[in-house]
């Protein structure tokens, strides 16, 4: 089965679309969404345009604040505190990586945890950790929302993650423990890490390297979540996983493009949304 994160993505925005039409009639105003660019980076610059059509859709507005590779960090702080400041805006995202100047930490660490559309924050993250409601960062996010959305029970299961980074590994290692999954978070040190992989009844491969993982490494009938976005030999698009060697083993499996990508900036417009009931009162009915 291909885990199709592409229609999955556009059926979750039409109830976006949805809400967001009774968010204006409750409150007279709907969410807003403030995206900082700095740099010419032609993937965020792709990253941010997607973003802005995603919110366009859906009915949310956007500020799009777009700064050259000059922009200071005390600029940058003084831009996000006014943000911090203005009750109209509901989420404030700083499109990643930042230059070298600008200390990223700190950055995240200046913005409103309430406003933390990304799920950075080290308060959310505290939060994630103690299993607390909080907003969880948008890729990992997504990946729970496709495993329900084909009826998948973690319950029991044991989940490999291959990576560690703060923004995929760590954070879906601890949404999974949450639904009582028992997880090895694997990485570039781990010793045997075919062997590691193929015990695995979910594999979440996040390493950044094309077509890493093939059926030495996927156990049959495993579920596998490609967080990968590379170029192959070819120049084409392509994940971590080699695609076309695993896809007659295993029981589920997202492509690159059209898997986790999608699900990505849908879970930002998500967030956006509960950001917004989270600092007006209201319930979440997404």
């Amino acid at each position: 089965m291909i885990i199709d994160g592409k229609e999955i993505s556009a059926n979750i925005k039409e109830k976006l679309k949805d809400e967001v039409v009774k968010i204006k009639e409750t409150y007279s105003r709907v969410p807003k969404l403030a995206v900082i660019l700095i740099g010419d980076n032609q993937a965020s610059q792709t990253y941010v345009r997607n973003k802005e059509r995603a919110c366009k859709y859906i009915g949310i507005d956007s500020l799009m604040y777009k700064h050259d590779s000059s922009f200071s960090e005390d600029e940058l702080l003084l831009e996000i505190e006014k943000l911090n400041c203005d009750d109209s805006v509901d989420g404030i995202l700083i499109q990643l990586p930042l230059p070298d100047h600008i200390d990223e930490q700190r950055v995240i660490e200046a913005i409103d945890p309430d406003k933390d559309v990304d799920g950075f924050h080290p308060i959310n993250i505290s939060k994630l950790f103690l299993g607390k409601h909080s907003l969880v960062p948008c890729t990992p996010k997504g990946m729970m929302v496709l495993l329900e959305e084909i009826n998948y029970n973690l319950d029991g299961k044991e989940v490999v993650v291959v990576g560690r980074s703060n923004i995929v590994g760590k954070p879906v290692s601890l949404l999974c423990l949450h639904h009582n999954a028992t997880v090895t978070i694997a990485h570039s040190k781990t010793k045997n890490l075919k062997e590691v992989c193929k015990r695995a009844d979910v594999l979440i491969a996040a390493v950044g390297k094309a077509k890493y993982f093939n059926h030495e490494y996927v156990k049959d009938g495993a579920v596998v979540l490609d967080v990968g976005i590379n170029r192959d030999e070819n120049n084409r698009l392509c994940g971590d996983v080699d695609f076309e060697d695993v896809k007659d083993i295993v029981q589920g499996i997202t492509p690159v493009p059209g898997g986790i990508g999608p699900m990505t900036i849908t879970m930002l417009m998500k967030n956006t949304i509960e950001a917004f009931y989270l600092r007006n009162g209201g319930k979440n009915g997404i």
